[in-house]
């Protein structure tokens, strides 16, 4: 099994925080844009705020930051929903 602990050194908070809210925003308030490419969009908007927060540089190792903390808000945002509806 293929070990992946060590994207934990690239999770940004802030970045995932933020895409979190937006892709919340997207999802719920933008009808014309469809599910399947919020992922798309959180991914270089990850990017972009990464890239924002380390003033301007851009590294291999800033891309994956932000593109896992922006994917990873997709994914938090499912986790969320589960855990929601099967409370009630």
């Amino acid at each position: 099994m293929m070990e992946v602990n060590f994207l934990n050194d690239y999770m940004v908070l802030v970045v995932a925080g933020i895409c979190l809210c937006v892709g919340y925003v997207i999802k719920t308030s933008i009808t014309v844009i469809p599910n399947k490419f919020i992922p798309l969009i959180m991914a270089v908007l990850g990017v972009l705020l990464n890239v924002w927060l380390n003033s301007f540089t851009f590294t291999p190792e800033i891309l994956l930051g932000g593109l896992f903390s922006g994917l990873a808000s997709t994914g938090a945002h499912q986790l969320f929903k589960q855990i929601i509806n099967s409370e009630e």
